[in-house]
């Protein structure tokens, strides 16, 4: 029996493109002792994927070119080896793009799924709800009343993480990129919504900030971070998750800015950078927590959802044109 699955093609120069991906057939192998079969469900497509393409040191190997890209996928189990797992099992884990994947059963988690949709798992109840979680919680500590800043707040991280500082009473105000994200993050909570490609980032600032900012939680970089500096408060904290207005850059063009040093000296600021595997040893704490504001209805989530692995390049390149909004998924099969 064959299938498809998607391979690295070439290694992208700035934004990938449909080029970037190719499609071969493999053959779906069967499992053996200890072993079991996957029939791929929802495949989750993350922008650090962007990194990993690219042949450069990073916290995290490198795709190989010629070789299948692999990611969070859930999947279904359809056959099984292993007295761990059953056919019809809902699992998580990193695996290859492709339609089946035969793997030890112990590679991937099987999956409570809190009575949602078993696509949260890669979601707000997977990878980037623990990031957020772990990014607002453990290093931007928000306190009742204090103001906390979001860029990218329509995102899968940025929206949860705006949810979990409004559950510690903080006023919360996210950067987004047009009006629909604008409506969105205000329908989930936010106590503001800034556009920042219509607004005077300067001016709103100073509007929505009257008292300076407590947590700015970085999803963005570039100049939005540029201008968040100056308003940050004595002891604020920043959880620097990522920069993806430089994930594009072609090589040998360089992200130049505003210097933060003195900013950080003078408020004495904490800017911190993570990984959300440096939390690895409270995923548990952190999940159930998740899944009991989920459950409570304190914590919402949006997901855009291509259908086919045929449209995966297209749901890729979605994220850094600022295309969905929430967690963007491809849907590869129903159970």
């Amino acid at each position: 029996m064959k299938q498809q699955q998607i391979l690295l093609k070439e290694r992208p120069n700035g934004m990938p493109t449909s080029s970037t991906f190719q499609y071969g057939e493999t053959d779906v192998v069967q499992p053996t002792e200890g072993e079991v079969q996957l029939k791929t469900l929802y495949l989750s497509v993350d922008p650090y994927m962007l990194g990993r393409m690219n042949d450069a040191k990073s916290y995290t190997a490198p795709f190989q070119v010629g070789e299948p890209l692999n990611g969070g996928i859930v999947a279904v189990v359809t056959k099984s080896h292993s007295s761990d797992l059953q056919e019809g099992d809902v699992v998580t884990g990193m695996l290859e793009w492709k339609e089946y994947n035969t793997v030890d059963a112990d590679a991937v988690r099987k999956l409570d799924l809190h009575g949602v949709s078993s696509s949260t798992a890669l979601g707000v109840l997977g990878m980037p709800g623990l990031t957020a979680y772990f990014g607002m919680y453990k290093i931007g500590e928000p306190k009742e009343g204090e103001t906390v800043v979001i860029s990218g707040a329509a995102g899968a991280v940025g929206s949860v993480a705006g949810q979990l500082a409004k559950i510690k009473g903080a006023r919360v105000i996210g950067i987004v990129g047009s009006k629909e994200k604008a409506d969105y993050i205000k329908s989930l909570g936010f106590d503001e919504a800034i556009n920042y490609k219509t607004d005077n980032l300067k001016e709103v600032l100073k509007e929505h900030c009257p008292d300076g900012i407590d947590v700015y939680f970085e999803n963005v970089g570039g100049e939005i971070s540029d201008h968040i500096l100056p308003h940050l408060n004595t002891f604020a904290r920043v959880p620097v998750c990522g920069s993806i207005s430089s994930y594009n850059l072609e090589k040998g063009e360089r992200d130049i800015g505003v210097r933060v040093q003195g900013f950080l000296v003078k408020a004495r600021v904490k800017m911190q950078g993570f990984l959300v595997r440096d939390f690895e040893d409270q995923f548990q704490e952190a999940y159930k927590a998740l899944a009991s504001y989920v459950e409570a209805g304190e914590l919402q989530y949006e997901e855009t959802i291509h259908e086919g692995l045929e449209r995966v390049p297209e749901a890729f390149i979605g994220l850094f044109k600022g295309e969905n909004i929430g967690k963007q998924l491809v849907k590869v099969s129903e159970k």
